[in-house]
């Protein structure tokens, strides 16, 4: 029985030290102490009134989807309360205030990426941001000029840009790339690409990616069909090159040569949240473009580019 004890107290020394010498392992750490026994700020009555409050903030992320008029529409996030967070925030104040409460975004469950080939005409309708599409294929006189209006109001534009255009404009095509802005495609000779064959219409978006890629190292992944000409043949050869197929919403018909005023009127009067506004490198755009992003802008929109627009970022 003696010896008994004696093995007895042996292990369970071995067992103290062992313990002792387990730098993992602390027995009073929060996670080793029992959920009853830890005090929470829960008990504290701003934490109480921040969750009740949580609730009335709270909003559905919306999936992305595609609408029988305008095709292919991003989804948006939802927003939810950060407790803890605002919590934090709140606590130096010591009382409840709702411009301290911190958000989160919650994802929408189906992206773009999830939806079929489909063309896309516009951003999230409750989006307030718009994105000006320049598509390019002819004249070089008034891209530095825009280009110097569009660094001015730092607002990132989208140039799609015609192969053929842009294997003569080199230079012109780089300091696009240099401010920034994003380059899509705009087909290699502005040809009618709904009357193309599905191999030229392949041939038309890959050659000028090819071009493109060559000047400023990146492949475009955004094609705007010249004059909006379009079929689903057309979506589907873009899609087979992972690129989306890119349309408007509003349009400045700037090649009929409006003057500033009944341009900026034809487009403030069909401004929209997600719009996708339409212009070419043309004396009238460089006249009114300056007036007219201080439009937008004081209206409450945001300008971007067209990954910011279809982003379902708030």
């Amino acid at each position: 029985m003696y010896r008994l004890r004696q093995v007895a107290h042996i292990v369970v020394f071995l067992v103290i030290i062992t313990i002792s010498f387990n730098t993992t392992y602390n027995p009073f750490s929060m996670e080793s102490i029992p959920s009853f026994m830890q005090t929470t700020k829960t008990t504290d009555p701003l934490y109480e009134e921040i969750e009740k409050q949580a609730k009335a903030y709270k909003e559905e992320a919306v999936d992305s989807y595609i609408d029988d008029v305008w095709k292919k529409t991003p989804g948006r996030n939802g927003l939810e309360v950060n407790i803890v967070k605002s919590y934090e925030r709140m606590k130096k104040k010591g009382k409840y205030d709702e411009t301290l409460l911190v958000y989160n975004q919650i994802a929408p469950k189906v992206s773009l990426e999830d939806l079929p080939p489909s063309p896309i005409y516009r951003g999230n309708p409750e989006k307030n941001m718009v994105s000006l599409l320049i598509n390019v294929s002819w004249g070089t006189e008034y891209v530095p000029e825009l280009l110097a209006i569009l660094k001015e109001k730092k607002v990132r534009a989208n140039f799609f840009i015609e192969g053929k255009w842009a294997k003569e404009n080199v230079e012109l095509v780089k300091m696009i790339k240099s401010q920034n802005h994003l380059i899509g495609n705009h087909a290699y000779n502005h040809p009618d690409m709904a009357r193309l064959s599905n191999q030229e219409m392949v041939e038309q978006i890959s050659q000028t990616n090819d071009i493109l890629k060559a000047i400023t190292g990146n492949t475009p992944t955004w094609f705007a069909p010249p004059s909006g000409s379009y079929n689903q043949h057309v979506v589907d050869a873009a899609h087979s090159l992972k690129m989306e197929t890119i349309l408007w919403t509003v349009d400045t018909i700037d090649w009929k040569k409006p003057t500033v005023s009944v341009m900026i009127n034809r487009v403030s009067s069909k401004l929209h949240p997600g719009a996708t506004i339409l212009m070419h490198p043309t004396a009238s755009t460089a006249a009114g473009l300056s007036d007219l992003i201080d439009s937008v802008k004081d209206k409450g929109y945001k300008i971007g580019t067209m990954e910011q627009l279809v982003s379902p970022e708030r």
